[in-house]
């Protein structure tokens, strides 16, 4: 039988690179365990590890950072959780050389998902380690979907607790600006979406209520499409900006903006002021600096 805590302290930290795919021991230790010393998130770790749950690898162009992710065996394990049941995990990692190549952009995934965490710590807001979701499958019908970095759950303690919801795009310069803003077309597309009936099923006749774009069997309201900037100076940032500004203008979005705050901030402005923090620039108005909770 496994030594895993009933407690919850093993439980969260396998849940957690189940579901981020990617974090190096400081980010585990701020997201799952920031008021203990981080000695012994490390022995957590180590012992997961030695159970076959989780494995590591070392990134030598980081000082050594190790960097942690949930085995095959450990994603089967925590796939039969509640809290982490009937969501599509996260492609899994199939040994330490893929973890390596794509420590780069995990890692950033997870460590803007951390700066979300820590302001909702700090604000007295509820923001909790499995409310942010990396690659959520959204399908858009023809084997085509939509699968953002993350999905975010944040409840503000202002305003009896708005619940806010966004999909995050963590961009780090790895493609080009129109490839950038191109995304801004999927998720057009995403909100705009209405599955086909079924082979047999007979299309809905005049007068019957019409199917219902498919987003909205998951979520009240279309969440907010943010894009964390990465990887590049101010020039590159602002030319990533430009792109989705041009974007923005095209008549076809003009219905999916006015209905969906789509915002942009470069990752060091977020890390630096919180993302609560008027960070955020609109790509309809990118001169404007707002924050992302009160852009609807």
């Amino acid at each position: 039988m496994l030594n895993v805590d009933a407690g919850g302290g093993d439980r969260l930290a396998l849940a957690v690179l189940a579901r981020y795919r990617m974090a190096t021991t400081e980010q585990m230790h701020l997201v799952i365990a920031p008021e203990v010393r981080i000695e012994q998130t490390r022995r957590r770790l180590s012992k997961l590890r030695d159970e076959g749950l989780i494995d590591r690898v070392t990134l030598p162009q980081a000082g050594r950072t190790r960097v942690w992710f949930a085995t095959p065996y450990g994603v089967d394990v925590a796939s039969e959780w509640p809290e982490l049941r009937g969501r599509r995990p996260p492609r899994l990692i199939a040994d330490r050389t893929a973890a390596r190549l794509r420590a780069g952009h995990a890692l950033t995934v997870t460590e803007t998902g951390l700066a979300f965490l820590q302001d909702a710590r700090r604000r007295g807001d509820t923001c909790r380690p499995l409310d942010w979701i990396p690659e959520v499958h959204h399908p858009l019908g023809s084997g085509e979907a939509v699968i953002p970095d993350a999905l975010l759950y944040y409840r503000t303690c202002e305003d009896g607790g708005s619940m806010l919801r966004a999909f995050v795009e963590v961009d780090r310069a790895t493609m080009g600006p129109e490839r950038l803003a191109a995304k801004l077309t999927a998720y057009a597309r995403l909100h705009d979406y209405v599955p086909a009936p079924p082979p047999g099923r007979p299309r809905p006749a005049a007068g019957q209520q019409l199917p219902e774009e498919d987003w909205r069997r998951r979520y009240p309201l279309f969440p907010r499409l943010l894009f964390v900037l990465d990887g590049t100076g101010p020039t590159g940032i602002e030319t990533r900006i430009r792109a989705l500004r041009a974007a923005a203008s095209e008549l076809a979005l003009s219905g999916f903006l006015r209905n969906v705050p789509v915002l942009a901030t470069p990752l060091v402005d977020l890390l630096r002021g919180g993302p609560s923090a008027p960070v955020w620039r609109p790509v309809q108005d990118p001169d404007r600096r707002v924050p992302w909770s009160q852009s609807r």
